[in-house]
């Protein structure tokens, strides 16, 4: 299956291709383009003169061309979520969920497109101001360039591209390299549903150079980028004065305080510990239960967690399958041997078949080691013993990273203290922190990035704010 770069409305054959494999099987799945600077500089120069277009056309329509995607998306949801996992070897009930999500996320835009407003400013406020009217207006500021993972490819697509055609931007957008068939077959669908040429162009290939020209290039006027923190720091040098956004790393947290009723909530620590393979940026990672809960959380979390199904992610009744590659494979079975060298217990999992590594519990992992300072990004959690919610608030506190953290608490006060003292983008009380919808507003402190997504939120990132003053004398 041959595919092309997408620029200017347009499939372009590349001078170059490479083979694309299946993370799960190793089969070849696609011939895929890799882009050159060349191409790249198109599909700029495409996005340049689409955007008077874009900027010209009203609110109205841009809504309702957000609204034919989310139409045409639904009427092939299958064939989506067949792409999605195809190419990241997501399990399919998962990659379903993946794209009802894209359709509302997409709706969300569409909705957005029509609430872009102003506010008028009493300028007689000031000695000065009297017989003055000011108000504001938010306007597209030009092209944004984005940069999107393989984990939600279809997803965290729409969280870009989305808010960049409701306020009326153009998008080059380059999507992980093992995930790029789900962004040209969203690009397809936006021809279909009557989006002008050029305002969405994708090209495929190695970050380092067309990732930097798109990141360099003074035409573009903001880096939207989801991916490691060692990425978006060298981007964060290298954009200047642009607008960016990075949605960045974690290694999530929760608390357990005593008295939770621990059969509620294994179910939900066990999805936000496993979804997709633990490759989530808010995949749950370490969780710190209450003494007194303590012994009896372990022995129902590994029960469940022995009765997870893993293998080939077609199987309706599969819940876990391939990471992404071969050498993310080799990295997570290192740190669970350096946690197991380190005389932590590894209770659940630490084995591999072909790509597939079996979903991994570690009790009493030091907070020093690779799997419990760093991002796992696999099927890997950590369970440790905690006397107080303070203690476990100092140890979530303990990190680089600050995009979402959870409690379990039925005590209102500690809820609160909780919400006040953890250093994170967003917490999450009585459930995991894994949980997002797609119109809250979602981003991190410290190196888990800057600025927020979620379609409001995003829209707010990806306009100028224009101050317009007549002097009525």
């Amino acid at each position: 299956m041959k595919k092309y770069l997408f620029i200017n409305g347009k499939r372009i054959e590349a001078t170059e291709y490479r083979l694309l494999h299946s993370p799960y099987s190793g089969e070849v799945i696609a011939d895929i383009p890799v882009a050159t600077a060349e191409e790249t500089e198109l599909a700029i120069q495409a996005a340049e003169k689409a955007k008077e277009v874009l900027r010209k056309m009203p609110a109205y329509k841009r809504a309702e061309i957000l609204e034919n995607l989310a139409c045409l998306l639904e009427e092939k949801h299958e064939e989506a979520a067949n792409i999605i996992t195809l190419e990241s070897a997501k399990p399919i009930k998962l990659a379903r969920d993946e794209v009802s999500r894209t359709v509302q996320t997409y709706k969300f835009a569409a909705e957005e497109a029509k609430r872009i407003q102003g506010e008028t400013i009493p300028l007689d406020a000031a000695p000065g101001g009297e017989d003055r009217i000011a108000y504001t207006v938010h306007e597209p500021i030009g092209i944004i360039g984005a940069i999107t993972p393989f984990n939600f490819p279809m997803n965290l697509v729409a969280h870009k591209v989305g808010p960049a055609i409701a306020t009326g931007n153009t998008i080059v957008l380059k999507p992980a390299n093992q995930t790029p068939l789900s962004a040209l077959f969203i690009a397809e669908l936006f021809s279909e549903a009557g989006l002008p040429a050029g305002v969405l162009n994708v090209v495929i290939g190695n970050g380092s150079l067309i990732g930097d020209q798109i990141v360099r290039d003074p035409r573009i006027n903001m880096i939207t980028f989801t991916g490691s923190p060692e990425i978006g720091i060298a981007i964060s040098n290298k954009v200047g004065l642009k607008r960016l956004t990075l949605e960045l790393g974690s290694n999530a947290a929760l608390i357990v305080d005593k008295n939770i009723d621990i059969d509620k909530i294994i179910e939900r620590c066990i999805m936000g510990s496993f979804s997709n393979q633990g490759q989530v940026c808010i995949s749950l990672q370490r969780i710190y239960v209450h003494n007194e809960i303590y012994h009896d959380f372990v022995n129902k979390f590994t029960e469940a967690v022995e009765k997870l199904v893993f293998g080939n992610p077609f199987d309706e009744k599969v819940d876990l399958s391939a990471l992404i590659s071969p050498d993310d494979v080799e990295r997570a079975v290192s740190w669970i041997n350096e946690a197991r060298d380190e005389g932590a217990l590894i209770v659940t999992g630490g084995k591999t078949t072909g790509n597939i590594l079996h979903p991994t519990t570690i009790l009493g992992a030091n907070r020093n080691l690779k799997v419990s300072c760093r991002e796992v990004f696999a099927p890997i959690v950590l369970i440790n013993e905690i006397n107080s919610v303070e203690e476990g608030i100092n140890l979530i506190n303990d990190s680089r990273y600050g995009l979402q953290a959870g409690i379990y608490t039925e005590n209102i006060s500690t809820a609160l203290e909780a919400a006040e003292e953890l250093d994170v983008g967003g917490v999450i009380i009585n459930d995991v922190p894994t949980f997002r919808v797609d119109n809250m507003p979602y981003g991190g402190v410290k190196d888990s990035g800057v600025g927020r997504e979620g379609i409001k939120y995003a829209v707010s990132e990806m306009t100028e704010t224009k101050l317009v003053i007549w002097n009525k004398n």
